[in-house]
């Protein structure tokens, strides 16, 4: 965090201090009272299941040295009208500072994380950079990420996650961004906007904040992000399989674990790329990252050699771990809209050769009035990649059960259970050393707590 008083942030977030001298420095910046460290200080946010107000003295007693609150408290504090509100204008105020990074910064419906992390590791090679931890992508992650920054950062990646039209334009006011990833548009968030020409004009708020010095990197094999193209000034950059991309792969494989191997293809040069992550999907991110390196100067090999090195740090993200019981465990269970689970049943497809195959599917969350018609979608998919097992977890997955039940070329079994505890006891009751099990659903459905259950080691 670049040097700033007490004083100095109750000016620019327009705050009142109470009981803190204005010239105490301020080390770092919290939302969680439980990661404050000395010199902190602690942004007391009244969320929908916690009012961080309440944490605000355990705060002060782990070391922080003054709270950002909405009402004066008997700790020392700097007083505004709204705490998210403030941050963001903190984070605008550093962000301002910032003259010798580049900002980039990622959207999409599938993928923003693990693509984050990639790009981190790739732009490591060239400098200081600061990424997300774990999917910091909201009003209050993005400010979080920018913070973090200071004088020496060279490169500031961030990830912007949507709620609805407007939410990224608000986080582009705060971030400036310099580069703009979008990665695709798909049926995330259905719910909120209705289709997918409204997803993607919500997502191309990113690249229509660009300044006309700035460069948008999109996936022209979406017909939806490339339309975005009209949306700015900015440079344009293509990534994809298809004829006229800048950045493209060919020639692509995958070995007995589903890890892509590819030809990298820039206007000037080739080199091989070997993956280290799990999915054919990950060779249009590693595109991406691809491009943003190359825009900054990383020469090719230097690309290939970073990209097949990395790894996603991120949890739950086609985690891929062995039990003490040889059971092969693919944690995905972040998160899940219909691409991400046509792809990871893709992937377990190729993972699972000559192996007994498992699928613990649970529910995709915010399809709106698509989510029947997406979770029967889901079972024929199963089907088709002749998953050997199917276990479809919770009321929004019956369909999905029946769907693949029906399909009269599957040779597999399916089974519907009405929740994660009743998925577990399925599973250890029938499970076998060597079997391979794909675990996936949306956030809110916490199906993480099946990989746990089955004896998830460190991802491999």
């Amino acid at each position: 965090m670049i040097n700033l008083t007490v004083g100095e942030i109750a000016a620019i977030v327009s705050g009142e201090v109470h009981a803190a001298p204005v010239d105490q420095a301020v080390l770092s910046v919290a939302v969680d009272s439980r990661e404050v460290l000395a010199g902190a200080m602690y942004v007391a946010i009244n969320g929908e299941r916690v009012d961080g107000h309440d944490f605000a003295a355990a705060a002060v007693e782990a070391g922080a040295v003054v709270v950002l609150s909405e009402h004066e408290l008997a700790t020392p504090c700097i007083v505004v009208d709204n705490s998210v509100v403030a941050l963001g204008l903190l984070a605008q105020h550093v962000r301002g500072q910032l003259t010798d990074c580049t900002v980039v910064a990622i959207t999409a419906s599938s993928g923003k994380t693990s693509t984050k992390d990639l790009l981190a590791f790739v732009l490591g090679g060239l400098g200081s950079t600061i990424a997300p931890v774990g999917s910091f992508n909201t009003e209050v992650g993005v400010p979080l990420t920018i913070l973090r920054a200071d004088e020496s950062t060279r490169f500031l990646i961030l990830e912007m996650g949507m709620r609805g039209a407007g939410h990224i334009d608000l986080l582009c006011s705060i971030a400036a961004p310099e580069i703009g990833v979008l990665l695709n548009v798909g049926s995330a968030h259905l719910g909120l906007l209705g289709n997918r020409s409204e997803v993607a004009n919500a997502k191309g708020e990113l690249i229509a904040s660009l300044p006309s010095n700035g460069i948008a990197i999109l996936n022209g094999d979406d017909e939806l992000v490339r339309a975005q193209a009209r949306r700015t000034s900015a440079r344009v950059v293509l990534f994809g399989m298809s004829e006229g991309c800048d950045v493209r792969a060919s020639a692509v494989e995958l070995d007995h674990d589903a890890r892509a191997s590819f030809i990298l293809e820039l206007p000037e040069a080739q080199a091989r790329v070997a993956l280290q992550v799990h999915g054919e999907h990950f060779v249009a991110n590693a595109l991406a990252v691809a491009a943003v390196a190359h825009e900054l100067g990383m020469s090719i090999d230097q690309i290939a050699d970073r990209l097949s090195a990395a790894v996603i740090g991120s949890r739950w993200r086609m985690a891929v771990s062995v039990s003490a019981d040889k059971v092969t465990i693919v944690n995905d269970a972040y998160n899940a809209n219909p691409e991400s689970m046509a792809a990871a049943l893709r992937t377990l497809a190729a993972m699972g050769a000559g192996r007994r195959t498992w699928a613990v599917l649970g529910e995709m969350l915010e399809l709106g009035d698509a989510s029947a018609d997406e979770h029967r979608a889901l079972g024929r998919l199963a089907a088709q990649a002749q998953i050997d097992r199917l276990v479809c977890v919770g009321p929004a997955t019956m369909v999905t059960h029946d769907e693949a039940r029906s399909q009269e070329s599957w040779l597999g079994q399916a089974d519907w259970v009405p929740d994660r505890d009743s998925a577990i006891a399925l599973l250890k009751a029938e499970i076998k050393p060597t079997d391979i099990v794909l675990i996936k659903a949306s956030r809110g459905i916490g199906l993480e707590r099946v990989a746990t259950a089955l004896g998830e080691r460190e991802p491999q």
